[in-house]
């Protein structure tokens, strides 16, 4: 168990909904959830997975052809958006399990920015240990969404950090690239920045992606079979919450009401378009 996470933890497993294609429907969840923690200082541990999407972060969506390669994701049959909480370019598929872990401020002695990255990277740790796996943390040249607090084994990332901050709340966001192929991944945000770059690449500040560096835990971790996806988000709820306790459930009557984050999701597409504003 993570004895930094704020007690009275809620667990909300959405890692089996599947019914929003929406890309950006999670994280308009996430903001409305971070609003409430907010107000009642309730933290929620938030799993969740997308069929197949794309988010890009800020600067990607300005890259000079980012609507260009945006076109050529979404004809691939993805959901294609710009993220609220920075980092970069990052595909989402059923093997990437994605974990908001939604926490209150608390004033002058809230956290420090590394101390939540810190924080998330302890908790995947924590849920690796079980498995055998040491996990390192460090940039990882080559990598997409390359950060710092790059979670990696053996020298390949496989999962990437972000964060949040409201006035009253904030939520980390991971990242984690749980089954299939790590590479595969990486060369499909290869080929959204080879396009998105235009011809005046080289010029530009953007990942430069070699698809080698990246890896899933199921390529890196034994144990994890048959369900990779599954098995680590049990074993992160686990570290959480400690393992034998049993998870505090999210209760339905907390979850925002579906047309709130619709319409939040859209307003967030709106907020943050692809392509270069004048």
């Amino acid at each position: 168990m993570i004895q930094d996470i704020h007690p009275g933890l809620l667990l909300l497993d959405r890692m089996d909904d599947w019914a929003e294609p929406d890309v950006l429907h999670s994280f308009a969840l996430d903001e409305l959830l971070c609003r409430q923690t907010g107000i009642d200082g309730v933290p929620v541990l938030h799993l969740w997975r997308h069929p197949s999407g794309f988010v890009m972060g800020p600067r990607d969506s300005r890259l000079p052809e980012a609507a260009l390669a945006s076109k050529e994701l979404e004809r691939l049959g993805l959901s294609v958006a710009v993220r609220n909480s920075g980092g970069a370019a990052v595909p989402l598929d059923p093997g990437v399990v994605n974990i908001s872990l939604i926490l209150p401020l608390q004033g002058s002695a809230s956290v420090r920015f590394n101390d939540d990255f810190q924080l998330m990277y302890e908790l995947i740790a924590a849920a690796l240990d079980g498995f055998g796996a040491r996990v390192d943390k460090g940039e990882i040249s080559g990598a997409y969404c390359p950060g710092d607090y790059d979670l990696s084994i053996d020298g390949l990332k496989f999962c990437g950090i972000a964060q949040r901050r409201l006035s009253r709340s904030y939520i980390i966001q991971a990242f984690v690239n749980a089954g299939g192929s790590g590479a595969e991944r990486g060369r499909l945000v290869r080929q959204f920045y080879d396009t998105a770059a235009g011809s005046s690449g080289t010029d530009l500040s953007y990942p430069l992606v070699e698809a080698g560096t990246m890896a899933s835990l199921e390529e890196l971790v034994d144990g994890l079979w048959p369900d990779p996806a599954r098995m680590f988000a049990e074993a992160a709820a686990d570290a959480a919450f400690g393992s034998g306790r049993g998870h505090a459930v999210f209760p339905a009557v907390r979850m925002p009401a579906s047309s709130a984050i619709r319409e939040l999701a859209h307003s967030l597409r709106g907020r943050y378009p692809i392509g270069r504003r004048p």
